[in-house]
């Protein structure tokens, strides 16, 4: 992933011109960058992550492998799994839930050897591999349409193709496959002991040859294959649905087709933006924005843990696990005004509640809602044990069937995304769609709370998975101060339960203090107050501080030298279970801005060529966009702080970055000095800004018209709904 110098130079003399070019116009970008594999991708098929090139449409994925004279299509859908609530272990796939692959598609030929490279733009997935330095094979995904579409090129010597479509042998699946109409079909099914039927079809055409078996393909003659891939959720009859689409398409209609593929995405980078002078920062934000926009935009399915599978048993059963895989991917998409892709998010979790408030009643005895670790769609829950292979080695973390590892932050924890788009937009309709969940959390946590010596107290809550009946784990601590600061703040702007405020008030000046202990001479965050410790293979010790929100600039100094101590102690920068939010920790206790750059940078060095960082998939995609975009706007708090943690000798400038309160925020800063800072009010709510000048008066300009100057280092200006403000130091 490292550039070579030349390479950096080129790159920086690209992202110059742009950051002049942003001075004119602000409203376009296309990334220019790509991802590259001089070698066949190695991880593929694989249970865990894939190291090979992503495509998708939030809703059809693709990904593709070669192994000598085959190049195979692994195709998947974020709704088609095996879909009821049953764990399976060990190799048992009977037993097993959650998501499967769709189907293959392989492209078979002789190659005279095994050669194999593939260049991906970022901006819009077109993907081309070079095979036997003879075969070309441009692949993509429409991002409007549930289409694939493959061209097979020969660029030396004519050569003899074959073409089929295949699935994963399974016992409980149902296969079936066909022609029709000229188009090549596949139907692959679980309709037997499930929660929930589900079925996904795929058909293919030759768009300019005859057939797909045995093609000659001719230089100067390009195969052009179609694909159309449709579930059970989305027609009632997916294998009629795609014979009819792919038998529509002809040569003269694909144009029409790529001209939607290149204008959504197009519209996607006009969103907001981000400029540094530093390519291979660049390079990795845009493909974790270009990851997301790939995998997330279905509103009852969000990708799972790996977002892409290959394997037709994904570790894990690419499930939604609540204590911080499946929210990791959402963090940092409010923030980069990516709305679309975030608000899937929510889905699984709502279609959950009557399970959750059912575990809660059974075992807690609480009212509000319970959940555990693994969940999957449409209230389905994949972690369920139906029978006791796995309590008979975990006997403490299974309660009345759910798999919860003594945890019960995983509720709370799954609220973060909710409040943060909450916060982020102020939208009425969305605070009504999540009140009742929030309101349940809430709940839950009025009645497990226990009132000891003047504070309320957490007791028997693991806070790392299995770590036994922990007290006032610090990550519960911070999670609980979350969940009664959002339900008030959206109970007021809802008038509802307003007479509970008072005593949710109460909890939250009451709730204990966060543990602390001296650990090589430091004062620093113990993981619970009697329990765990220390833990040296995660960062759990500080996810209060993020995602959590509990300490932020404005805490007192005591809480926020601890903050720096335990990321001084921890250094977990690269690390499977918390770089995701270790860095945005220390970005929010003003760390070393530096260091974190240069940590960043060397996250990055280690990633593989699509972003992806060891074993967890998408959790780790928008580590370096998320760490970026809190450098360049932090808004935590409502309080918004321009470049407040970007080290001087990176210039930068951004674009319609969202913040806290509905605000769209663009700004740059060059050689050290802060300009062009334009805010957009969506709600008309209060700003409080942190003067970007400081020591300096500033002058507010309100939709093009001079207004009034303020002073000091904290500014508040009123502002009206759709309410352009541009800030001028005087």
């Amino acid at each position: 992933m490292s550039c070579s110098s030349s390479q950096k130079s080129i790159g920086i003399t690209i992202i110059g011109f742009l950051l002049s070019l942003q001075v004119l116009s602000q409203t376009t970008l296309i990334p220019p960058y790509k991802n590259i594999w001089t070698k066949a991708p190695e991880n593929i098929p694989k249970h865990t992550s894939t190291d090979a090139p992503l495509m998708g449409n939030g809703d059809v994925l693709a990904t593709l492998g070669y192994q000598k004279d085959r190049l195979r299509f692994y195709l998947t859908k974020n709704d088609f799994g095996r879909w009821v609530s049953k764990y399976g272990y060990g190799g048992k796939e009977f037993e097993i839930a959650g998501s499967r692959m769709v189907a293959y598609l392989d492209v078979d030929f002789q190659a005279d050897d095994s050669s194999f490279s593939a260049v991906q733009n970022i901006w819009n997935g077109e993907t081309t591999s070079v095979i036997d330095k003879n075969i070309s094979v441009s692949s993509w995904v429409c991002a409007t349409q549930n289409l694939i579409f493959i061209r097979v090129e020969t660029l030396k010597s004519d050569v003899v193709l074959s073409i089929h479509l295949s699935a994963p042998e399974s016992s409980m699946a149902n296969l079936s496959a066909g022609q029709s109409k000229k188009v090549f079909w596949q139907t692959r099914s679980f309709e037997g002991d499930v929660d929930i039927p589900a079925a996904a079809s795929v058909a293919v055409k030759s768009i300019n040859y005859e057939g797909t078996s045995k093609i000659l393909l001719q230089k100067g003659k390009p195969l052009v294959l179609a694909l159309a891939v449709e579930s059970s959720f989305k027609r009632a009859q997916p294998q009629e649905y795609v014979i009819d689409k792919v038998a529509a398409i002809t040569e003269k209609t694909i144009p029409s087709f790529v001209q939607q593929h290149n204008e959504w995405w197009k519209k996607y980078w006009q969103r907001s933006h981000v400029l540094l002078n530093d390519t291979v920062i660049m390079k990795s934000y845009y493909q974790g924005l270009y990851t997301m926009g790939a995998c997330s935009r279905d509103m009852d399915f969000p990708p799972g843990i790996f977002g892409w599978i290959t394997d037709d048993i994904p570790a894990w059963n690419n499930d939604y696990h609540l204590n911080y895989n499946f929210e990791a991917p959402f963090y940092a998409l409010c923030a980069a005004n990516r709305l679309q892709q975030a608000l899937p998010y929510d889905a699984p979790i709502l279609a959950f509640m009557r399970r959750g408030k059912w575990y809660a009643q059974n075992v807690t005895h609480t009212r509000g809602v319970l959940y555990p670790v693994g969940i999957g769609p449409r209230g389905v829950e994949v972690t369920r044990q139906i029978d006791t292979f796995y309590k008979h080695d975990h006997p403490n973390d299974i309660e009345k069937g759910g798999m919860f590892w003594q945890q019960r932050s995983n509720a709370a924890y799954a609220l973060l995304n909710m409040g943060r788009y909450w916060y982020s937009t102020y939208d009425m309709n969305y605070a009504k769609k999540i009140y009742p969940y929030a309101l349940s959390v809430a709940e839950f946590w009025e009645d497990y709370l226990k009132y000891e010596d003047g504070r309320y107290v957490i007791y028997n809550d693991a806070i790392h998975e299995g770590s036994g009946h922990d007290m006032n784990p610090v990550l519960s601590l911070g999670l609980v101060r979350y969940v009664f600061s959002l339900i008030i703040d959206v109970s007021n702007a809802l008038h509802l339960n307003e007479n509970k405020i008072g005593s949710w008030k109460n909890i939250l000046d009451h709730i204990s203090q966060f543990p602390t202990q001296i650990r090589n001479g430091k004062k620093v965050f113990r993981y619970t107050e009697k329990g765990m410790d220390w833990y040296q293979g995660n960062g759990l010790g500080i996810q209060h501080i993020y995602p959590a929100d509990a300490i932020t600039l404005d805490s007192n100094t005591e809480l926020l030298t601890t903050a720096r101590n335990t990321i001084d102690e921890m250094q977990r920068w690269v690390d499977n279970n918390t770089s995701s939010s270790f860095f945005m920790a220390a970005i929010r206790v003003g760390y070393n801005a530096d260091t974190i750059y240069d940590k960043l940078h060397s996250f990055i060095n280690i990633t593989r060529p699509n972003g992806f960082f060891t074993v967890h998939g998408i959790e780790n995609s928008c580590i370096v966009a998320n760490a970026i975009d809190e450098m360049l706007c932090m808004s935590v708090g409502n309080v918004i702080r321009l470049f407040p943690s970007l080290p001087d000798k990176v210039d930068a400038s951004f674009y319609k970055l969202r913040a806290y309160g509905a605000f769209l925020v663009s700004a740059k800063r060059e050689a050290g000095i802060v300009s062009h800072v334009k805010i957009i009010s969506e709600k008309g709510r209060p700003l409080i800004l942190i003067n970007p000048w400081a020591g300096r008066r500033v002058k507010i300009v309100r939709s093009g018209k001079p207004g009034q100057t303020l002073a000091g280092d904290r500014l508040v200006i009123a502002t009206k709904e759709n309410e352009t403000i541009q800030l001028i130091p005087e």
